[in-house]
């Protein structure tokens, strides 16, 4: 079993924020960033695929967002791509169940980098800690069409199951969005991914600070 480093920060409560170019409404990832952090976003995730972009070009983008990320002291989160996690001192990766093992990425990374696993079933959960996960995402929670390999929604239940039972902090996503964000919250969930809801939004810094609102019970 992996021990996770103590020296890491915790996942953050409130909007766990996500990149997603071609529902940025003509944003870029960077200009996007820059707002759900003026916002009050806490972590902030990187997340694209090839072949909309190569290699090169999202290095240039997460070290341009690595560098807005830490002047506001916001964690930043490389989605699957380890090698722009390091490249760009990121603060850690966040892979899905068919990408890179946790325990190979924690070789590759050292124990200070923060490694998410995503989650869909009781049996994930219960793997993620001796993997050495520092987090789990759980979902998704509903039916989303922002993946194009996305699993089936697994509700409320294993949403429920996991803030029960799974000793890791954990983020909530899939198909979130605000008219529905305050029924996750009463379910469990202090951590919350929202995708198109975000970086669809006319104004994302005001988005971002309703949704903090319900998540903390303050709107």
């Amino acid at each position: 079993m992996t021990t996770p480093s103590t020296r890491k920060p915790a996942l953050p409560s409130g909007v766990y924020g996500i990149t997603a170019e071609k529902f940025s409404l003509g944003r870029s990832n960077v200009a996007v960033v820059e707002a759900m952090i003026a916002g009050g976003v806490k972590i902030v995730q990187y997340r694209e695929k090839r072949p909309y972009k190569s290699h090169r070009q999202m290095l240039a983008e997460c070290r341009r967002i690595r560098a807005l990320t830490r002047a506001a002291g916001v964690l930043f989160i490389v989605n699957d791509y380890a090698d722009i996690a390091l490249l760009t001192e990121a603060d850690g990766v966040h892979v899905g169940q068919d990408d890179l093992p946790v325990p190979e990425l924690r070789r590759l990374l050292g124990p200070d980098k923060i490694i998410g696993l995503s989650t869909h079933t009781p049996e994930q959960a219960r793997e993620a800690p001796a993997l050495g996960a520092d987090y789990i995402g759980v979902g998704p929670i509903f039916a989303t069409q922002t993946k194009e390999d996305v699993v089936a929604p697994v509700g409320f239940d294993y949403l429920e199951h996991v803030a029960r039972h799974c000793p890791l902090p954990f983020t909530a996503i899939g198909g979130i969005k605000q008219h529905n964000i305050g029924e996750v919250v009463r379910h469990g969930a202090r951590s919350v991914c929202l995708l198109t809801d975000i970086v669809g939004a006319g104004d994302i810094a005001a988005k971002v600070r309703a949704l903090n609102a319900i998540i903390n019970g303050t709107p």
